[in-house]
């Protein structure tokens, strides 16, 4: 019959603007949650993974992505660990699209100061690597001895452990010229 093709076909019709609609919503919710994600969120979607990245001011590292805060991470290099600022890297790979929301909110709100508060507290000594423009950098070994809000004050020892005498100079970095923190052994990096 005539009629069973005409609703045959507004069926069809309707079936497949609801497909279109479903679909249509899906890939706006999609796009919506996309851009609620931050860097931090990428970088724990694959956090325990190897990534490889490249610091605004030249140097490639590939390593272990390990603790991620709110604005830093840390990535281990060959049995050290490197503190980075996200804002210090140029670009990664192997991030892939995975993305995870911190498991709670003292994750996110773990800024830099905080990290390197927590450095300064133990006197790790540590490698500073200063950005210094395109292929150059800078490094200075010693301990940090205060960290403002935007800024902190290092003692570059050289190597050497933190006394008096070994303090070649205090140097107060802001946290815009840091590439990166290396733990104890790096000098030759």
């Amino acid at each position: 019959m005539r009629w069973d093709s005409l609703f045959e076909d507004l069926e069809a019709q309707f079936s497949a603007e609801r497909t279109l609609a479903r679909e249509s919503e899906i890939s706006e919710r999609v796009r919506v949650e996309l851009a609620g994600l931050d860097l931090a969120d990428r970088l724990r979607g694959v956090a325990g993974a190897e990534i490889a990245l490249v610091l605004s001011g030249g140097i490639s590292l590939q390593g272990t992505l390990g603790h991620i805060g709110g604005d830093w991470f840390v990535l281990v290099v060959n049995g050290r660990q490197w503190l980075i600022p996200c804002a210090s890297v140029s670009h990664y790979d192997g991030l892939g699209r995975l993305a995870r929301k911190p498991a709670s909110q003292v994750q996110s709100s773990l800024r830099l100061a905080s990290a390197l508060r927590g450095l300064s507290r133990d006197r790790a000594p540590v490698t500073v690597v200063l950005a210094t423009g395109p292929g150059g950098d800078q490094r200075l070994h010693g301990v940090i001895d205060r960290v403002g809000r935007d800024h902190f004050d290092f003692a570059d020892t050289r190597g050497e452990a933190r006394r008096g005498g070994a303090v070649a100079a205090v140097r107060t970095i802001p946290f815009t010229s840091l590439a990166a923190l290396c733990s104890s052994g790096n000098q030759g990096l």
